[in-house]
């Protein structure tokens, strides 16, 4: 039986060598009309410095970066354990150039930058609120609600025309069997629902039928969320064109929605932390936006993490909510999850409070558990396998 309780790269217990898996990441793609402010958001979100007019004048590739999540049981436990190496639950962030009316059909960018984030987990539409007579608005005033439905008709012709292709090809053939029509029934009622303007996301499908859908990457099926950009005026005030309708659209389609300063918020990273808690406070808020909007997409997706602590390594694990202890194991190494024995589980809350893992044993608090138990978002865990 071995214990892997620090876990790192080139661990060795008995003459096994253990690399841990590479991070596997939550993906989320940028999407929005040009000069709305994306690029800006992706270089606060991947401390990227990307050049912002890129794509009104000719950039075509996407930006791609890592940012990672905000979390202050990682914080903590690093400063209790003073770790060689501290590894924070990250997301991939895919900034798209920006889509015009008619991207779907090839205008502007074109259909190859929507393939940019098909293999994302979530959209990130950016909005535009503000005003400025040094970035004119592409549609040439500020709409946000016509901004919308811009980009949701671009994202939704794009999905439209992959089903029309696959119900064809289905009706077409010579060999229909049960899973073909199974599949023609889901795009048929996804159609029905396109050309009423309506999402995918907001069909309202049962898990079989989103099986079958598993293949397509549909854009307008992945979640969405909302970020209005707005100056610094707006965002103390909250009062800017079309609030009230974006507030209710939220609503009525279940979309998160983040207000913004994106311009305000990249002058606070450049701060010290002294510094950037005045402009906060000045501001009127609790935490920066980016850490909200990290927060946002992370619980939004429905994955939590579990850590791991020691001198070596502090790492937050990123799983789905439901993950039993077994796969959670198999995050770190599939050897882990084969010859899965026991986890040794406390809660981070326990830890905190109490202050030491001693002490948390003493109030009966340090449990073991089996294959099937259900991980808990700030479990810290130890895991016993036989290889």
């Amino acid at each position: 039986m071995k214990k892997l309780s620090i876990l790192r790269k080139g661990v060795e217990e008995q003459g096994i060598a253990y690399s841990v898996k590479p991070a596997s990441h939550m993906k989320i793609g940028l999407v929005g009309l040009p000069s709305v402010g994306k690029t800006s958001l992706f270089n606060l979100l991947t401390g990227a410095d990307e050049e912002v007019a890129g794509f009104t004048t000719g950039k075509v590739e996407a930006n791609i970066g890592i940012t990672k999540i905000p979390d202050e049981r990682i914080d903590f436990l690093a400063s209790m354990y003073e770790p060689k190496k501290t590894t924070y639950a990250t997301i991939e962030v895919v900034d798209v150039p920006g889509l015009v009316s008619g991207s779907s059909t090839g205008k502007g960018v074109g259909n190859q930058f929507l393939d940019n984030v098909r293999k994302t987990d979530a959209l990130i539409h950016i909005v535009r609120a503000f005003e400025s007579d040094d970035v004119v608005h592409v549609e040439g005033n500020i709409d946000p609600m016509r901004d919308i439905d811009t980009i949701n008709m671009e994202l939704l012709f794009a999905d439209l025309g992959i089903i029309d292709n696959r119900i064809e090809r289905i009706e077409a053939s010579k060999k229909v069997t049960k899973e073909n029509l199974a599949e023609l029934e889901v795009l048929k009622k996804c159609k029905e629902g396109l050309e009423k303007g309506l999402l995918i996301h907001n069909l309202k499908l049962n898990e079989d039928e989103k099986e079958h859908l598993k293949t397509f990457s549909f854009l307008s099926e992945k979640p969405m969320i909302l970020v209005v950009n707005l100056d610094e005026e707006q965002f103390k005030s909250k009062d800017y064109p079309s609030r009230e309708d974006l507030l209710e659209y939220s609503r009525n389609t279940n979309t998160p929605f983040i207000e913004l300063c994106i311009k305000s918020e990249l002058e606070i990273a450049k701060l010290d932390s002294e510094d950037r808690e005045m402009f906060l406070e000045d501001l009127g808020i609790e935490e920066s936006g980016m850490d909200k909007l990290s927060r946002t997409a992370y619980d939004y997706l429905g994955f939590i993490s579990f850590l791991t602590a020691g001198h070596d390594e502090v790492r937050a694990w990123t799983i789905q909510k439901g993950t039993v202890a077994k796969k959670a194991a198999g995050k770190i190494h599939s050897d882990i999850e084969k010859g899965f024995i026991r986890a040794e589980v406390y809660k981070f809350k326990d830890l905190k409070e109490l202050g030491s893992i001693q002490k948390v044993k003493e109030k009966g608090l340090f449990t073991l558990e089996g294959k099937d138990y259900i991980v808990e978002d700030g479990d810290i865990i130890n895991l016993r396998f036989n290889v």
